[in-house]
Formats: structure tokens, C-alpha cells, sequence
């Protein structure tokens, strides 16, 4: 083999990190193959050639020919990449198609010798794991270029319509704990399958083995198949969902736990499988390759334009009418994984700048509406750090190490599309980074004080959610917070007395009131005026009643669940809130891709008479929260003061 191959291998991972003698055995035993443009390398279906490919120059297609012989390209590979992989572990027919895009040369790498070094050289194994992963990434980037508000508005049976049922894979390919891994993989090769569920005595489903499964656990580490079982291998974050269920749910199972497979289940029993492939192939789920792109992604560049693609996402959301709750959820799971990888990121320049690792634990929280999980467009930041006490003659240098990561987090975050705070309510803010001890004596203060700024901050304070570090921390602070608020009964009607003084913006005959004048005549603000109201009452009864969670429809369904408030009353209030968060949504949208800014204003005369009658009866539970609000709060405070 010519000694330009081995300089090649070398500057091709995996192989770069290998010794010259290996680079030189490798060299000896590979073949280089040229394909014509629109030859095929092997088919879908095809018995596997006994090799795997590398890329040397030109282009391959990777496609998919689904039951009605319809042939499409899910992915490409270029110089460096990988493909054939299947066949590395029991796999005897190819599960797609590589088709040369134009003049394709490729390095033919025999299984046994690929095998060798994946067994004796963790870079490889690496390498291929990581190529696994990509391959099923590469089915999400077909449908990417769909994302538009107006084409999900044609969408016939949107995802938040369709069942579980109609899109799980059935009967489900399983195994028992006690099976052998070599009779697994066999099964696997025999059905063609990338995944089997694997289930307990009675049939239920207690596990997963996927092809990655296979690689990391038994082939990267050598292992002997004929006597490892199953239960020692398979996933056991195994999440089900009923069969009934609609896909959106599905949709945020996957999101939320990072799961490429849901158990659909009957009645307890295992009834079906939903694969991640199978949510992407159902037309309304392309932009959720943006969970896999900030997984992925270890530039602030990179995240920047992924960040683009979660407000795409948003865009298609509410143009299949997504249902309120479900929307919240998903683009908080999205904003959530957004942030935390920009936090890890900023720890990673703090180790190269010399700062070094955190020196003490710490919790980075949002608050505001991302504190709530109310956020959908990236707006302004409202975020605060909370870490652990350190040993006195390091106070300052700790103090200094979390405003610098602070700093760059809240940078980082503007970048990604979040902006400053223009009250400087950040943890680039001493104010807003302090130690535990700190954090606990201000909150007391805060609360046993209760000045107009004191209510201010707690206020902004009080919808504080951990998203990354050490959430004990937040934990703890809770505790101080429930206890304060047990000693100073006064706070609650501070905070009450700061909401219900200002009504809605709905007239005694039932009209809507507007802006008299200015740029916003005829309008009103959803947020401010509108929103505000459910979401600081609802605070109010959940501080009194001693419960952690933030957003507003999960601290009303507590407070239900609690008989603080009567059923009917939280039926009501949810769907109020979910119906002006609706419209406000939906406006906002509409105006960002209009060029205009997201203001939560609205023309309530330009809605229809449907939509006006909609928005009044929110209005008027709005009100009869305000009142609900004073009875228990207001009014008892006043009785006190009497007394």
C-alpha cells in the first residue's frame, strides 16, 4: 500500500491518535474503492459486504427506501466520515442505502481488522459510538428546511391530534433479563431491528438494548456475548407512555428524558414501541433535531444558530395549535438544555483561562417567566447564583470566581439570543450571586422587613428555579424562604396588596379597556396587564401554603390538590391562563415575523367576536381571582391590624 495512504490515515480520526506501527498494519489491510457518481456502494436490504467505509474524497448520499418503495436522503458523507458501520456487530443485511453523490473514493476497511482496534483502542471505540449516534442524528436534517410557520398551518392531523397507537411499531421484538446477549444480537441481525424492549416475568417492560448498547457496553469493552445477559446491559431509563396518548406527549417524553424509545403500554402491559425515528418521520416533528444540534454542539457559534431553530420550532408549534401547557413545556425543556449548555461552556473557558474548576458547589436558577417555564420567545434574562459557603480565607476568592463565570454565562446568553436584563436582575450582579448563608439571611430581611423594594425583589426573587448545579442548594433556601413567611403573616398581604390594587382591563358594563393614547392606542398589554394578575396571586396562596413549584399551572394544580382552592375555581383560573397566554403567544409570534418587536400588546377589537367573548371571560376569572386573593389575604391582614 503506497506510503501516502498511512500519512492519509493519519490525518483521519479516528486513526490520528495511533502509533506508526499501527497507522502502518491498518495501511496493509485496506482497500481503496472508487464508485462512479449515482452508483451505489451497497443497497437497502443488501447482505453486508464485510467492510467498512471511510470516506477519501467526494461525496455519499445516505438513503432510506420506506414500504411503498419510496427512496429518500437523510444524510451525506464527506471526507473523514464513516459509514457501513451496521455490519461491525452482527448485522448481515445493510439498513439503507450509500449511493455516491459524484465521484466517490473510499478506504474498505475489513470488519475483523476494524474490530481489532475498536478491542485495543479507546479512541476508535470512541469514534464509533459517536458515529452510531450520528447516524440516526442524520433523520432529522431531512425535514429541517420545512420549518415555517406557514408550512405546519397545512398540516392535515397535527401531532397534537394523533395517538400513540397510530404510530407505535407492534408486536414489540423482546427478550427476558436472563437472555444471553450473543441470542439478542442474533435476533436483532434476523429482524433487521435496531432496538428490542426487554421485559420482566410478567411481561412488563423493564429495559431497552439498542445497537449502541451493543457497542459500548460488549464490543468497546470486549465483552464475552455468549455470557452476558441481557439485565447487564440494558438501558433501564425506559420511559412508557399509554397508548392513547397523543404524540405531543410522546414528543415531550423524549425531549425531557433524552430517550430514543417509549414502551407504549395497555392497561400496564406492554402493547408497542415509538421510536425517536418515528416521531421525526411523522411530519410535524423535524425541529426536534434541535434537542440533538445543543447536545451536540460545542461552540457558542454553534448554539447561537441552534437557538435560531428553537424559535422556529416555536413558530410550528402554534401553528398546529398546540395545546397552551404542552407548548410551555416543551420550549422550557428546549431553553433549559440551551442554557445549560452555555453554562458548561463557560465553565470549560474558565478552566482555560487558569480560573480552574468551581471551587465550591453552586446553583445556577432562573427566575421570572424561565423560572416559571413561561418563557416562548427568548427574552430578558433573569438569572442568579446561588453556591455553597466556603472557608473564610477564600471568601473573596470565590466571591470573584462566581461573578467571572457569572459574567460569562450572562454574556454567553446574550450571544445565544437572551438579552441583558435592564435591571441588571443577573448573576453578573454581586447582588444576584451571593453564597448560601448570604442568600438566606437576604431572603429573611426581604420577607420580615416587606418595604416597597423589599416586595419588588422578593417578587422577582420567588420564581426561582434551579437549572444547572447543585439543586440541594435551592433546596435550602426554600426551607428559609416557607419559614419566613410562617413568622411574618404581613409579607403575604404586602405582596397581595401589590396585585389586587390594580384591576384588569375590563370595564363594570363588560367593555375592554385600551390605551388612550400613544403608540400602543387601542391595545392592550397581555402581559402586564393581563398575565401579571394570575401569575402573582397564584404566587401569593402557593408561598402561604408551602410549595417549591414555579410555574404558574403547577402551583394551581398543588393548590388544588391541597383544597386551597376549589376545584371548579382552579378549572377557571387554568382556563383563563392558558387562553390569554394563548393569544399572547400567538402574537407575539405573529409580530416577530413581521419584523416587529414582541411587545404583548394586542388590538382586542381586531380579534373576532368568538375570540373577544374568549378573552372577556378570562378577564372576569382574572377578577374573581383578584377577589379570592383579598379575602384571604387583604382583608385578614386588615382584621389583624384591628385587633
Amino acid at each position: 500500500m503506497p506510503n501516502d495512504l498511512v500519512e492519509e490515515l493519519k490525518a483521519l480520526t479516528p486513526f490520528k491518535a495511533l502509533d506508526e506501527e499501527n497507522i502502518a498494519k491498518l495501511a496493509s489491510s485496506i482497500e481503496l474503492r472508487r464508485f462512479q457518481p449515482g452508483t451505489y456502494v451497497f443497497r437497502q436490504g443488501d447482505p453486508a459486504l464485510g467492510h467498512v467505509f471511510i470516506v477519501m474524497s467526494g461525496l455519499a448520499e445516505v438513503t432510506l427506501t420506506n414500504d411503498r418503495g419510496i427512496e429518500t436522503v437523510v444524510g451525506f458523507r464527506r471526507r473523514g466520515d464513516l459509514f457501513g458501520e451496521t455490519v461491525i456487530w452482527s448485522a448481515k443485511h445493510y439498513s439503507g442505502s450509500v449511493r455516491a453523490k459524484d465521484e466517490l473514493e473510499c478506504l474498505a476497511i475489513p470488519v475483523g481488522t476494524f474490530q481489532k482496534f475498536i478491542n485495543n483502542f479507546p479512541v476508535v471505540a470512541a469514534y464509533f459510538s459517536s458515529v452510531m449516534v450520528e447516524r440516526m442524528r442524520s433523520l432529522y436534517d431531512e425535514i429541517i428546511a420545512e420549518q415555517s410557520y406557514v408550512a405546519y398551518g397545512g398540516v392535515e392531523k397535527s401531532l397534537f391530534r394523533r395517538r400513540v397507537a397510530d404510530l407505535m411499531s407492534a408486536p414489540v421484538i423482546t427478550c427476558r433479563m436472563s437472555d444471553k446477549v450473543s441470542n439478542i444480537a442474533q435476533v436483532m441481525a434476523d429482524k433487521n431491528i435496531s432496538s428490542l424492549i426487554v421485559i420482566d416475568e410478567t411481561g412488563y417492560p423493564v429495559g431497552v438494548i439498542t445497537e449502541k448498547d451493543l457497542v459500548a457496553k460488549m464490543v468497546a469493552k470486549s465483552a464475552d456475548p455468549s455470557k452476558t445477559t441481557a439485565e447487564e446491559i440494558m438501558n433501564k431509563n425506559l420511559i412508557t407512555i399509554p397508548v392513547n396518548a397523543y404524540l405531543d406527549e410522546a414528543l415531550m417524553q423524549v425531549i425531557k428524558h433524552g430517550v430514543k424509545h417509549l414502551a407504549a403500554t395497555d392497561r400496564g402491559m406492554l402493547a408497542g414501541i415509538l421510536s425517536l425515528v418515528d416521531l421525526v418521520k411523522a411530519r410535524s416533528t423535524g425541529t426536534l433535531s434541535v434537542v440533538h444540534r445543543i447536545e451536540s454542539e460545542n461552540t457558542l457559534e454553534g448554539l447561537r444558530e441552534t437557538g435560531k431553530e428553537v424559535d422556529i420550532f416555536l413558530n410550528a408549534l402554534v401553528a398546529e395549535k398546540a395545546p397552551t401547557r404542552q407548548l410551555l413545556a416543551i420550549m422550557a425543556e428546549l431553553h433549559d438544555r440551551l442554557v445549560r449548555k452555555v453554562i458548561r461552556l463557560a465553565e470549560e473557558e474558565m478552566v482555560l483561562e487558569g480560573y480552574g474548576k468551581p471551587p465550591v458547589p453552586y446553583c445556577f436558577v432562573n427566575m421570572g417567566s424561565a423560572g416559571r417555564k413561561e418563557q416562548t420567545l427568548r427574552t430578558d434574562q433573569d438569572n442568579a447564583i446561588i453556591y455553597a459557603k466556603p472557608e473564610p480565607e477564600r471568601e473573596t476568592a470565590v466571591s470573584g470566581y462566581f461573578l467571572t463565570l457569572g459574567g460569562k454565562i450572562v454574556d454567553n446568553l446574550e450571544a445565544c439570543g437572551f438579552a441583558k436584563c435592564k435591571g441588571d436582575v443577573m448573576a453578573s450582579n454581586p447582588k444576584w450571586c451571593r453564597p448560601l448563608d448570604d442568600w438566606k439571611e437576604t431572603l429573611r430581611r426581604w420577607i420580615a422587613r416587606a418595604e416597597p423594594e423589599d416586595i419588588r425583589m422578593l417578587t422577582i426573587f420567588l420564581d426561582f428555579r434551579p437549572v444547572y448545579g447543585s439543586h440541594e442548594l435551592a433546596g435550602d433556601l426554600w426551607e428559609v424562604i416557607f419559614a419566613a413567611f410562617n413568622e411574618a403573616r404581613e409579607v403575604s398581604h404586602m405582596l397581595a396588596n401589590d396585585d389586587v390594587q390594580y384591576r384588569v382591563p375590563l370595564s363594570l358594563l363588560g367593555g375592554f379597556i385600551t390605551e388612550k393614547s400613544g403608540p400602543y392606542k387601542d391595545q392592550i398589554n397581555l402581559k402586564n396587564s393581563v398575565c401579571v394578575h394570575i401569575v402573582n396571586c397564584i404566587r401569593v396562596f402557593a408561598m402561604k401554603h408551602g410549595i417549591r413549584e414555579t410555574s404558574t399551572l403547577g402551583r394551581l394544580k398543588e393548590l388544588v390538590e391541597q383544597k386551597v382552592i376549589s376545584v371548579d375555581d382552579g378549572e377557571f383560573i387554568e382556563t383563563a391562563f392558558e387562553t390569554v397566554m394563548m393569544f399572547r403567544i400567538r402574537e407575539n409570534v405573529r409580530k416577530r415575523q413581521q419584523g416587529l418587536p414582541a411587545d404583548n400588546y394586542i388590538n382586542p377589537h381586531a380579534l373576532s367576536k368568538r375570540e373577544q367573548a374568549v378573552l372577556k371571560d378570562a378577564l372576569s376569572v382574572i377578577t374573581r381571582l383578584q377577589k379570592l386573593t383579598s379575602s384571604n389575604f387583604t382583608e385578614q391582614w386588615l382584621n389583624y391590624l384591628r385587633i
